[in-house]
């Protein structure tokens, strides 16, 4: 069957984009790989109407609605490879079987890369977090600390003091200057320099060199990204670095450098939450399905 779009990725931005087109009754395959960046989280907060439940729930319930709607396909899978044809693109999954579309959309997400300190990975998304909009509240203004990992670490400690007394963590890696050492003394931000040697106890206990630690609360730190997908790359697709890794480059109407391939979520924005990838994706799918109009009267 020809699809009018295939959607590469069916997590939030994916499923956003996917019930916009199926609302304008076209038909929609979904190909998903079932690995949501934020599967580490017990809690998704910040996303009006779902503030504090589960991620996993919040996925699971918008699929059950989408595939309510009959010109909606979902397959499970990973994509191994897609490339244009006359009129569309085809869209392998692995295991062999192809699919073709009018219209492709790459909804594939972002893999978070950290820091090679043990107890690290184990707390993720649990007291280790990126986003403090989305975690902060919780921690209920105990002490925090902001771990530096990426050139953001000073606009990210500068940050944090709004959700509770903050303790920066250079581990030996960036240097405040004086300027720096200034502003952060002024938000009542503590400076260690000390290497970070783990993280342990039952939030965040940061054990540093010298036999010392320091128990918080939660840790934040701005881990590097990089596309779940190679897809858009295979493709030619135009890329922007970002923070914290490279993301697709779109046009206003989230269309990429190729014609007829458009992009959203975490994969086409240098900053991600579930708020945004659900509005994003909104956008793409009516984008994609405006993009359709246009080509029939062409």
């Amino acid at each position: 069957m020809r699809h009018d779009a295939v959607i590469i990725g069916g997590s939030y931005a994916g499923m956003s984009a996917a019930l916009q087109l199926a609302r304008a009754r076209r038909t929609v395959l979904v190909v998903d790989a079932g690995r949501r960046r934020n599967r580490f989280a017990h809690a998704a907060h910040g996303f009006l109407g779902s503030d504090g439940e589960a991620p996993g729930a919040i996925a699971e319930r918008a699929r059950t609605q989408l595939l309510r709607y009959p010109t909606v396909t979902w397959i499970e899978g990973d994509v191994s490879g897609a490339h244009p044809i006359d009129d569309g693109f085809r869209v392998r999954v692995e295991g062999g079987d192809t699919h073709e579309g009018r219209r492709l959309v790459l909804a594939t997400g972002v893999v978070d890369t950290l820091p090679e300190i043990p107890g690290l990975a184990e707390r993720w998304g649990r007291s280790v977090f990126m986003c403090p909009y989305c975690d902060g509240y919780e921690l209920d203004r105990g002490p925090l600390g902001v771990l530096a990992t990426a050139p953001m670490w000073f606009h990210h400690a500068m940050l944090i003091p709004e959700w509770g007394p903050t303790t920066l963590f250079t581990n030996g890696a960036w240097h405040p200057d004086d300027s720096q050492r200034t502003a952060l003394a002024q938000r009542g931000v503590s400076v260690v320099e000390d290497r970070v040697l783990a993280v342990g106890g039952e939030r965040a206990t940061m054990e540093l060199e010298g036999g010392h630690s320091i128990d918080l609360a939660g840790l934040f730190l701005m881990p590097r990204t990089r596309m779940a997908s190679t897809v858009a790359a295979d493709l030619g697709c135009d890329m922007d670095e970002g923070p914290m890794g490279p993301f697709i480059r779109t046009s206003p109407m989230k269309e990429t450098s190729i014609p007829g391939v458009f992009a959203c979520g975490d994969v086409a924005r240098a900053a991600g939450s579930v708020a945004l990838a659900v509005g994003d994706g909104a956008m793409t799918g009516a984008a994609t399905h405006r993009s359709l109009i246009e080509a029939f009267h062409a």
